[in-house]
């Protein structure tokens, strides 16, 4: 099911490319060059931009490195599918964190359209739609840094007669900044965000000795999403086949312990 889910959100993003190159073109769209530039980006190391927060301050992508981090772009002129698709992030970094951790992970939102996206624009357009989240950044940029840092993502845009046509996309990098996954449409289920975050989090090492990292490595593994609900809870049944399946090999190397003594002797 999770697999139809995302097959049916990259066909309603590649219908948005179709639109956009469209209207940029005046013929029929590249949609597979789009998609082929979005999934060419997974993998390679993000170079270390230099962006401009809302209160002036300038801040390296370095900076977010040692945990994974949520990539997005906008422009903040846009009256639909911008809003909507900041929406539907905000929803999944809700459940995300809910699931994760608070401190788990960091997003940033990039405004592409220079010079009206500065960080006056972007902190107008966060406190606008709700957003206020100290992990969630809304970031300026020069036009070099944009061009450069889309380009990286594999991220797609378009002027038109009325603004911009764009794919909808969230970029997953990990804790070194290397892109991971590409998350298409404006409206995505909560698990196609937490999953890949989930792994990269489950996927750090914990050093020896650090109980506390290896129970919160196991929390994470028996976190599951509840369709009903449409939140993350504990499956406290992986627990209890967990642990069950310690006690079991616990008693099988007990008994092939006192074999070992008993031959001997």
């Amino acid at each position: 099911m999770i697999f139809k889910r995302i097959l049916l959100t990259v066909a309603g993003a590649a219908l948005t490319v179709m639109s956009a190159l469209a209207s940029a073109q005046g013929g029929p769209p590249n949609m597979e060059k789009a998609l082929a530039l979005s999934q060419a980006a997974i993998g390679g190391q993000v170079p270390d931009f230099t962006l401009t927060r809302s209160d002036g301050r300038r801040v390296r992508l370095a900076e977010y490195r040692g945990k994974p981090l949520l990539v997005q772009f906008i422009y903040t002129g846009c009256s639909q599918a911008c809003p909507v698709s900041v929406q539907y992030l905000r929803r999944a970094i809700g459940a995300a964190r809910e699931a994760l951790g608070q401190d788990a992970f960091a997003a940033i939102t990039v405004g592409f359209n220079v010079p009206f996206d500065s960080p006056q624009a972007l902190a107008a357009f966060a406190r606008n739609h709700g957003i206020d989240d100290p992990r969630w950044q809304f970031l300026a940029a020069d036009a070099q840094t944009v061009s450069a840092f889309t380009q990286a993502l594999g991220f797609t845009w378009y002027p038109t007669p009325k603004g911009f046509d764009h794919i909808a996309q969230v970029t997953v990098l990990d804790a070194q900044g290397r892109v991971v996954r590409q998350i298409y449409g404006e409206r995505f289920d909560a698990p196609l965000l937490v999953e890949p975050l989930k792994q990269l989090i489950t996927g750090t090492p914990v050093s020896e000795g650090d109980w506390r990292g290896w129970l919160e490595k196991v929390r994470l593994f028996c976190t599951v999403y509840d369709r009903s609900s449409g939140r993350y809870r504990l499956n406290y049944s992986l627990f209890v086949e967990i642990f069950a399946g310690l006690s079991i090999l616990g008693a099988v190397a007990f008994g092939l312990a006192g074999e070992w003594r008993r031959h001997r002797r």
